[in-house]
């Protein structure tokens, strides 16, 4: 058994796996983006046919039983399947349904990394309220089913103040379920003083289905649609429909219907600078969006109204989760926290989220206090923020000695990881 030190050497390429709630990224540390950022749902369908397809494994957990097939990643969960149903592995950003959760990871060897997983040491993120009981779960399938050499575990936050090149911050984190505010001091995250809020992607999703389905907008993904015609703005629209000699299920198409959203969320919505005015509002200029079915039109101060969702609520909102979360920490080290607020999560890149989370929090901060946000520019960061920490601190000389080996595992068993990895 080689040294500790040896793994992080260049013919060994460690691994970064950061499990969110939308999605599950893979890929190479000291990459600056993952390979792969597959959905963190997985299709399960009853296998009919006598031959193996490619993209399915044998389900041989339960051999008796009728053997199930398994679509993981956008290319085939995004095809009408008979009797597929779609499930998340992932539950208040902590992993819920182990199989479900193993099959993606099989996955992400066999078909992104492929390679095998005894070679690369692995880096995973979890979130700062992960439990004993789920860490010790994880590293025990890494070591035993996957047979790493070595493991580590960081609290997400922590990756991603790394990841905009901090130690010390406060990491506002706006992801699909929820909100977070996380102070990280040291790179160490103060789990005390965590504050999250439900309000995330989800809840904005939510919001704008129930507006589109009130206005009439025919939501149909792209997928069931074969051709469609040019209409006019706000005419009908007028499409042919995908022919298919079964019923879709009810989960894959409110899955579909719900990335359908996820576009229109991503493209129209808005934060305004200030709480919401709608005589303000009204004289800024529309955006044009058009749906899958071809229905096209402007929307106007509808896409501020649902945006502010993530602040106007007075607990809740994003400012006075930060604030709040800054107030529970000892005296002394607010102004370092006040001083690198760094944005991560896919609601960060609402067009006016950091603007506003910024005229929040100053309005709620002393004075004396200097209020400094970090928001990476591009995309890519301000996503992947936790995953390309991972990439950077798994590349650090100083990290090498931190990784818990197989060997240790081994002989300490692993609880050993609550100790590793605090």
């Amino acid at each position: 058994m080689a040294g500790p030190g040896l793994y992080g050497g260049d013919e060994i390429g460690a691994l970064v796996f950061d499990p969110g709630h939308n999605s599950f990224r893979v890929g190479y540390a000291q990459e600056d983006t993952p390979k792969a950022d597959i959905p963190s749902v997985v299709g399960v369908a009853p296998d009919d046919s006598p031959k193996l397809e490619p993209e399915s494994k044998p389900d041989d957990s339960n051999i008796s039983s009728k053997k199930n097939k398994y679509y993981v990643d956008t290319t085939f969960l995004h095809v009408p399947q008979p009797n597929m149903e779609l499930h998340s592995f992932m539950k208040e950003g902590m992993i819920e349904n182990w199989d479900m959760f193993e099959k993606v990871l099989d996955y992400s060897y066999d078909k992104v990394i492929q390679s095998v997983s005894q070679y690369h040491p692995v880096i995973f993120s979890e979130s700062p309220w992960n439990v004993r009981a789920k860490r010790e779960k994880l590293t025990e399938i890494m070591f035993e089913k996957y047979k790493v050499p070595a493991f580590f575990l960081v609290k997400n936050a922590a990756l991603a103040a790394f990841g905009n090149g901090r130690s010390t911050a406060l990491v506002i984190d706006s992801g699909a379920t929820h909100t977070s505010a996380v102070p990280v001091l040291d790179g160490y995250v103060i789990t005390n003083a965590v504050v999250k809020s439900p309000l995330g992607g989800d809840y904005l999703i939510l919001r704008a289905r129930e507006m589109l389905e009130q206005m009439g907008i025919d939501l149909t993904p792209a997928t069931m649609i074969v051709a469609k015609d040019v209409v006019r703005e706000k005419d009908k629209p007028r499409y042919t429909r995908r022919k298919l000699n079964f019923q879709v299920s009810n989960s894959w198409m409110s899955y579909m219907v719900k990335r359908t959203v996820v576009d229109y969320q991503q493209t129209v919505l808005q934060v305004s600078e200030g709480p919401y005015d709608e005589r303000i509002l009204s004289n800024i200029p529309a955006v044009h969006y058009e749906f899958p079915s071809g229905y096209h039109q402007d929307f106007n101060n509808e896409r501020f109204k649902i945006a502010e969702g993530l602040f106007d609520h007075a607990m809740l909102g994003a400012g006075n989760i930060a604030a709040t979360s800054v107030g529970m920490c000892d005296v002394d080290i607010r102004p370092a926290l006040y001083n690198s607020v760094v944005l991560t999560g896919g609601n960060s890149l609402l067009q006016g989220f950091t603007d506003r989370l910024s005229r929040d929090l100053q309005s709620r901060i002393p004075g004396s206090m200097r209020l400094k946000m970090i928001s990476a520019n591009g995309t890519i960061e301000r996503r992947f923020g936790a995953w390309l920490g991972g990439s950077i601190l798994a590349s650090i000389g100083a990290f090498q000695q931190m990784w818990v080996s197989m060997q240790e595992y081994e002989e300490a068993g692993k609880a050993l990881i609550d100790r590793k990895c605090p």
